[in-house]
């Protein structure tokens, strides 16, 4: 299946490219959620976070801050969001992975996650719990220690 973001890295489709590295790649995105609603892809094909690798994953993210920041300059925002998702589940529409740096306004209607009010904190423990269990299969191949929950 045809890669648009693939072809973008190609030449083979138009866009407005912001800024790129060796391996990355930051344009517009070209259905503007946001005013200034840029992309970050890795030039390669990557279909998710879980193939693409630690290091190339930095270059992106690295380029995605440069992004912010130029974006801030430009477009003075309040706030900022980083998305990045994964899957149908996840709301992933193209297979290569991408990082969605999108300048934010109060009340510009981008998300509408906590319409219905901001979920009550879960109880200590269930999260400790969580924490436990997920760090268990969480790699550590930087010699980083997994970190400790808080009593």
């Amino acid at each position: 299946m045809a890669c648009p973001f693939c072809d973008i890295v190609a030449g083979r489709i138009e866009a407005s490219v912001v800024a790129q590295t060796a391996h990355a790649l930051a344009f517009l995105d070209i259905r503007q959620a946001v005013p200034g609603h840029v992309l970050v892809v890795p030039k390669a094909h990557v279909e998710d976070i879980y193939a693409i690798e630690p290091a190339l994953a930095g270059e992106v993210m690295q380029l995605g801050v440069r992004v912010a920041h130029a974006l801030r300059e430009v477009f003075h925002p309040p706030g900022l969001n980083l998305w990045q998702s994964n899957g149908a589940a996840g709301g992933q529409e193209v297979a290569h992975f991408h990082l969605h740096v999108q300048p934010r306004r109060v009340a510009d209607g981008l998300l509408r996650v906590y319409a219905l009010g901001v979920p009550e904190p879960s109880p200590r423990d269930a999260l400790d719990d969580m924490a436990r269990h997920i760090r268990r299969f969480l790699p550590h191949d930087d010699g980083v220690p997994a970190p400790r929950s808080h009593p």
